[in-house]
């Protein structure tokens, strides 16, 4: 199993090459694939075209704060993993889990450790697990038994979103979240855009890994409300993603 991580400041793009990473795990056969929508904002699934019918937060709300309505002969470690299941939203060769946006005070020690183990044994069942993650990687560094393989790391195509995208990495070295490798993809890249942004990617000691351009289809599926899993094989930040996933997950089919 593979587990490849997106990261980076909001606005860049992130979620589209999680979703792309997605669709390219799907018409590779590499199935089934567990896409976990761990950013706050939670729209991964958008791009997916499934919605989960509760996240991970709420079911820890349900299940550990006033008002639960446990079932008689249930612990709460068990109705938590029940909740969770629910959580999953079903797709074509993948699911779908949303963490949800943080909740509010209190301790919430136990729950968050059953969560961890679950979510683990969760991973297990999968080919490969995507992650869509917040610039503060608070999901990933909750991750205990299983490392992250890759992290991806995301930045447009400006000094301030490179900068962002080193603050990611270091905030991962300080965390001691342990990554096989980290990677850099520099997104909505206009025609010189890499030569330009060369000498601050090589200050921050950003090796780049892969450069997506602009691509209308991602506007027009967007607009239309059309799952990112559609887009043609052609499309141009198809084709850009595809040599990197290619050595990500070669020898994998």
């Amino acid at each position: 199993m593979t587990t490849i991580a997106f990261a980076g400041k909001g606005g860049t793009g992130k979620t589209t090459i999680s979703a792309l990473a997605v669709r390219y795990l799907i018409n590779a056969g590499q199935t089934p694939v567990l896409a976990v929508d761990a950013d706050p904002n939670a729209n991964l699934g958008d791009t997916l075209g499934v919605k989960a019918a509760i996240t991970v937060g709420s079911a820890r709300e349900q299940g550990f704060t006033g008002g639960r309505d446990i079932p008689g002969g249930m612990t709460k470690d068990q109705f938590v993993e029940y909740k969770i299941q629910e959580a999953l939203a079903e797709g074509e060769g993948f699911d779908l889990l949303t963490m949800g946006r943080p909740e509010g005070a209190g301790c919430y020690c136990f729950a968050n450790n059953i969560i961890r183990r679950y979510m683990d044994a969760l991973a297990g069942d999968y080919r490969h697990v995507v992650m869509d993650n917040e610039a503060g990687l608070e999901h990933l560094s909750r991750r205990t038994t299983r490392k992250t393989d890759y992290l991806i790391v995301v930045s447009d195509a400006g000094v301030r979103g490179l900068r962002a995208a080193r603050n990611v990495l270091d905030l991962a070295d300080e965390m001691k979240i342990e990554v096989g490798e980290e990677l850099f993809v520099l997104n909505r890249a206009g025609a010189g855009s890499a030569a330009a942004l060369g000498p601050e990617m090589e200050r921050l000691g950003l090796a780049l890994a892969a450069t997506v351009p602009e691509d209308p289809g991602l506007f027009e599926a967007e607009v239309a409300g059309r799952s990112l899993l559609e887009l043609p094989g052609n499309s141009p930040a198809v084709s850009a993603v595809k040599p990197l996933l290619d050595r990500i997950f070669s020898g994998e089919a």
